[in-house]
């Protein structure tokens, strides 16, 4: 693309409440197209992250969603729970209610009296929607050193995880890369990561292992995934390089990351996090289905 889409100023907006896109006139069309729904094959719980279709509206992805055949979406803030709820549809990786940031995380002490306060806020509600899990994020390190990261994250965390224990709540930290699109990003690689999992020691705060991001800044995906599976508690997805549609114009095999992931036990979600490159609402709509058919393992 000639001009590749910002996830952070995406979420902005979206969180923002920022007016959705009107329905194009493709839209109708691309629900004929995609009418027959997928038949899955019970392995893989599939969800599409709502940011990488924000040029529909949450109620036009979640008409998507259901004619595709899928049950769940991912990063969801609570003001759009309601419509998914409208559709039956599962909210599988949840926002805080507020301003997302990936730059101002855990990591910084000064951030924490406004990152608790919106988890403590929203893990009640979550229990009330019957959601059970919420992303959080490390932050830059703005020269900090990885103990110091370590430390600040602990400090910070351990003041939300009893109370997501007692509601079977389960706070997931992503990995991102630092290399391509978050700069100086901390929990950047898988190591790093389990580091901060095995300090907290706690059954409810996991991994995000975005697939997309960790084969940028590490490679090595699938024994990654088969020696951490006690850490990652959840899965995105995206073409390398470019972030777009995950099938052979990219340099990952899905299907085998797709198997590696089944054949740990996993029974969570699996969501899709590709910014479609195809043409028109018709062709992004089809990229969707088709990701979620190749990886239905």
């Amino acid at each position: 693309m000639s001009s590749p889409t910002n996830r952070r100023t995406l979420l902005k907006n979206i969180l923002a409440g920022s007016a959705a896109f009107a329905m194009a006139p493709s839209f109708a069309s691309a629900k004929n197209k995609n009418r027959k729904k997928l038949k899955f094959k019970g392995n893989i719980n599939h969800s599409v992250c709502a940011w990488t279709y924000s040029f529909l509206s949450i109620e036009e992805l979640c008409k998507v969603v259901n004619n595709i055949g899928f049950g769940a979406i991912d990063l969801v803030a609570p003001k759009d729970w309601p419509t998914l709820q409208k559709y039956g549809l599962y909210s599988s990786m949840c926002y805080t209610d507020g301003d997302i940031s990936l730059t101002n995380g855990f990591n910084t002490i000064d951030y924490h009296p406004k990152l608790v306060k919106q988890f403590t806020d929203v893990i009640p509600l979550m229990v009330k929607a019957g959601y059970k899990d919420v992303i959080c994020f490390s932050g830059s390190r703005r020269g900090m050193d990885d103990e110091t990261g370590f430390k600040n994250c602990v400090t910070g965390l351990q003041q939300i995880l009893p109370l997501a224990e007692k509601n079977g709540v389960t706070v997931h930290m992503e990995l991102l890369n630092s290399k391509v699109d978050h700069k100086d990003y901390m929990c950047d690689h898988t190591k790093w990561g389990v580091e901060l999992c095995k300090r907290l020691n706690s059954p409810n705060f996991k991994l995000l292992y975005d697939i997309y991001h960790m084969q940028i800044d590490e490679g090595d995906v699938i024994r990654t995934i088969r020696e951490n599976v006690a850490y990652f508690g959840h899965y995105h997805t995206g073409g390398v390089p470019g972030r777009h549609e995950i099938d052979e114009t990219q340099e990952l095999y899905y299907p085998a990351v797709m198997k590696a992931i089944v054949e740990t036990g996993y029974k969570g979600y699996v969501a899709q996090e590709f910014i479609p490159a195809a043409e028109g609402n018709d062709g992004k709509i089809a990229s969707l289905k088709k990701a979620v058919e190749i990886c239905d393992v």
